[in-house]
């Protein structure tokens, strides 16, 4: 299992474009991914389960990853939140 924490930069956090670009990521790994804010987490291959956690700028979120290729699919992932800029 890999997790890294992510501070989400952006004006209008995860809404609905963001949240769908990610969850499109999230779903060519072949490994779990979830994403986990405020003790509450989420399928990251679920647009409705991002959308769920409210991610707002300023917010710090836990990418979670378990299975094969995990590490590569947590850089990409935290590479997506750390270039979104709106």
């Amino acid at each position: 299992m890999a997790r890294q924490a992510v501070s989400v930069k952006n004006n209008t956090g995860l809404h609905a474009r963001p949240a769908a670009e990610f969850a499109k990521i999230a779903k060519s790994a072949l490994c779990e991914v979830y994403v986990e804010k405020d003790g509450k987490k989420a399928n990251a291959k679920s647009v409705l389960g991002i959308l769920s956690l409210a991610i707002c700028k300023g917010n710090v979120i836990d990418i979670i990853t378990k299975g094969e290729g995990e590490d590569a699919a947590l850089s990409q992932l935290v590479s997506f939140i750390d270039g979104l800029i709106e």
